[in-house]
C-alpha cells in the first residue's frame, strides 16, 4: 500500500482532523515522508529509541504509536530528541501518531478496548474535550465489586507488575463505568455529574483521594501504559484487514 494512502485511510477512520485544535500532539504522519511503500506497520504505545529500533528490527515499513514524540512546537532538534528521530531517517522509518483521536474512537480507541475487556453495555461517549470526547462510558449487566474489578484487570492488564490500584468510595455493587485512559482524573468531576459508580483511568493525582473520596465514586488506576495498549492493537487488526503485516511492539513503562 501507498504511505501516503495508509496515513490518508488512518486519519479519515480516526478523524483527525477534528482534533486539530484540541490535542498538543501534532497527529497524523508526525515524521518522514509520504513517498514509499508499507507492506509491514509496528505498532506500540511510545515514539521511542526502544519502539523505533523494534519495528526497525522487525522489517517494519512505519511505526504507528499513541504517543508520539512533539507535544507543542519543537524549537530544536537535538539532544535526546536528535537522538531519537535518528533510526528514523537512518532506516527511512515513518512514524504516524494518533494521540486523543485514537483516545476517542468509540469502537477503535483506547477506551472502548476497556470497555470490551469489561463486557460493558449501552456504551456513549464520556470524557468532553471541547467538541469532542476522549473516553467513553458504559454499564456492567451484573455489576463488579471493587475488588473484582481489581481483580480482572490486574489479570489482563500489561500494567508490568505494578497491580491495579483502587480508591474505593463508590457503592458496593459498581454499575456504571466512566473510562478516560492514560491521565484521565481530570474527568472525576464529569464522571460524578452523569452519575457514574466509577471511573476508570490509567494513573492518578494526589487530589483524586480526596475529591473521589468526597464525590463517593470509585476510582480504578489500571497503569497509564496499561490502559493505552487496545487503540494501537486495533489499529493493527485494521491494517491487516488491508491486507498488510503488523507486529505490536510491547514495551511496558509499569506507570
Amino acid at each position: 500500500m501507498d504511505r501516503a494512502e495508509f496515513c490518508a485511510r488512518l486519519d479519515e477512520e480516526l478523524r483527525t482532523d477534528a482534533y486539530a485544535d484540541l490535542d498538543a500532539s501534532p497527529n497524523g504522519l508526525q515524521v518522514g515522508s509520504g513517498d514509499g511503500e508499507i507492506n509491514h506497520v509496528a505498532v506500540a504505545v511510545d515514539a521511542a529509541a526502544a519502539t523505533a529500533e523494534a519495528a526497525v528490527e522487525a522489517g517494519a515499513d512505519i511505526l504507528v504509536t499513541h504517543h508520539g514524540y512533539v507535544f507543542g512546537s519543537v524549537e530544536r532538534v537535538t539532544g535526546r530528541l536528535h537522538d531519537r528521530l535518528e533510526p528514523h531517517y537512518e532506516y527511512d522509518l515513518p512514524l504516524y501518531v494518533s494521540h486523543l483521536p485514537l483516545d476517542g474512537h468509540q469502537d477503535l480507541g483506547n477506551a472502548a478496548g476497556v470497555a470490551d475487556l469489561l463486557g460493558l453495555e449501552n456504551r456513549e461517549p464520556f470524557g468532553e474535550m471541547g467538541s469532542e470526547y476522549v473516553g467513553q462510558r458504559g454499564t456492567a449487566p451484573d455489576g463488579f465489586t471493587a475488588e473484582e474489578l481489581q481483580d480482572m484487570l490486574s489479570a489482563d492488564l500489561d500494567h508490568g507488575g505494578q497491580g491495579v490500584q483502587v480508591l474505593d468510595f463508590g457503592p458496593d455493587v459498581i454499575e456504571d463505568v466512566a473510562i478516560v485512559t492514560g491521565s484521565g482524573v481530570d474527568w472525576l468531576d464529569e464522571a460524578e455529574a452523569v452519575g457514574a459508580d466509577a471511573l476508570l483511568t490509567g494513573e492518578g493525582k494526589q487530589q483524586a483521594y480526596h475529591e473521589a473520596r468526597e464525590a463517593g465514586i470509585t476510582v480504578v488506576l489500571g497503569g497509564h501504559y496499561a490502559t493505552e495498549t487496545f487503540g494501537v492493537q486495533s489499529l493493527a487488526d485494521l491494517a491487516e484487514s488491508w491486507g498488510l503485516e503488523t507486529t505490536f511492539v510491547d514495551h511496558p513503562t509499569g506507570l
